[in-house]
């Protein structure tokens, strides 16, 4: 049998991951941050393909015997990519690695981009699962957040997707300026009404060099106080868990059985390999753990794989302490938490168990049964907090 687990590490059984960064949209939204890019002329698709198969050969040349358990594919938005495009990239994985049999394929999509004949494409080139930037379902707080689709085009959009794939998921923005409590939660209510199995549900954060930042900050823009936005926390996981999608993770909820697999590879830190332009990735090799980032900008990416094969800008060798710290901090996020042995492995110590005890008085912190730690209902909305607290 051929070993395809790579080197040993104390989060192997966590996953081998790919994750492909595809850096356009059709338009850029205030709220967003992320490395997505807006051009008018027609991006050339052959062309960013055949890069993409030239870094996916390039990683997996230093990651050789690995299974992959999940794919991907985000942005900016994939789902503007041809499905031709999708295969080719599916393809080059499966001829770089071997690929589970029940592997997660994810393709991230926005409304305004979906159609039944190209979803068919998709699920055809391999993608098993979907994910949908809904982000709201009233007009009003779709034009604030620079959506170009109506909630009824989001319906619609949802209805195609369950149509063409057995694994869907949408994603939800709350505490949205002058957005009640009890506005959010008929929203949520008729939201999980859809059919849903999985829901990312996020806080607005105004993130510098946005527009809503500098909305903000000349008082144009007032999110809700932290007293307002704790409430709809309150309201976000009250719904869920009366509607039987429990929070697995801060921001993301699941029937039993339809967790995200590629979300839980990051928050168990697990390998995956990083591809596209600005993509980071977490390879582990005979070396150590090397975080890695690609070039940002698209173009430069793309003229960077053409004369080196690949665009990896920044290689970074993790040092075992700053393992523990990360896989700390990602762990907390689960409410299936972590387990201490791991992190010790990974850090090189123990946590201390005062300072667990001192947070399990204050109600923060849970030993579980199995001898992992996790943050509590209480703990989880101040997890700073608690991870600098355990760090220490």
């Amino acid at each position: 049998m051929i070993d395809r687990s790579g080197p040993d590490h104390p989060t192997r059984d966590a996953g081998f991951g790919v994750y492909v960064h595809w850096p356009f949209c059709a338009s850029k939204c205030p709220y967003c941050d992320f490395n997505s890019h807006v051009r008018h002329a027609p991006v050339d698709e052959v062309r960013y393909l055949a890069a993409f198969r030239a870094e996916i050969a390039h990683v997996a040349a230093r990651t050789p015997s690995r299974t992959v358990s999940s794919v991907f594919l985000g942005g900016g938005t994939p789902s503007l990519m041809q499905p031709g495009t999708v295969a080719g990239i599916l393809d080059a994985v499966g001829e770089a690695w071997g690929v589970a049999p029940d592997a997660e394929i994810t393709l991230e999509a926005n409304p305004t981009s979906v159609e039944a004949g190209r979803f068919r494409g998709y699920r055809t080139a391999g993608v098993n699962r979907v994910s949908l930037g809904v982000q709201a379902f009233d007009d009003a707080s779709l034009k604030s957040l620079g959506r170009l689709h109506s909630a009824e085009e989001a319906f619609a959009a949802i209805r195609v997707a369950q149509g063409a794939f057995d694994r869907s998921s949408f994603d939800l923005i709350y505490a949205r300026p002058n957005q009640t409590a009890e506005a959010w939660r008929r929203e949520l209510t008729q939201a999980i009404g859809r059919a849903a199995e999985h829901l990312s549900l996020y806080q607005l954060t105004i993130e510098p060099g946005t527009p809503f930042y500098g909305l903000a900050a000349a008082g144009r823009l007032v999110p809700p106080d932290d007293e307002a936005a704790r409430t709809l926390y309150d309201v976000t996981q009250e719904v869920c868990d009366r509607a039987g999608l429990p929070a697995y993770e801060i921001s993301n909820h699941a029937r039993p059985g339809a967790q995200s697999r590629h979300n839980l590879l990051y928050w168990r830190y697990g390998e995956y390999a990083g591809i596209g332009p600005g993509a980071h990735g977490r390879l582990v090799t005979e070396a150590g753990r090397l975080g890695t980032v690609t070039e940002k900008a698209p173009e430069a990416w793309l003229a960077r794989v053409e004369r080196d094969g690949h665009g990896i800008s920044e290689t970074e060798t993790i040092a075992g302490a700053d393992q523990g710290d990360e896989f700390l901090m990602m762990g907390l996020r689960l409410s299936e938490g972590i387990d201490p042995a791991r992190y010790a492995a990974l850090k090189g110590r123990p946590l201390d168990g005062a300072r667990i005890d001192a947070l399990v008085g204050d109600g923060l912190v849970a030993r579980l049964p199995d001898g992992r730690i996790a943050a509590t209902a209480r703990g989880a909305p101040v997890l700073n907090a608690v991870v600098a607290s355990l760090a220490a």
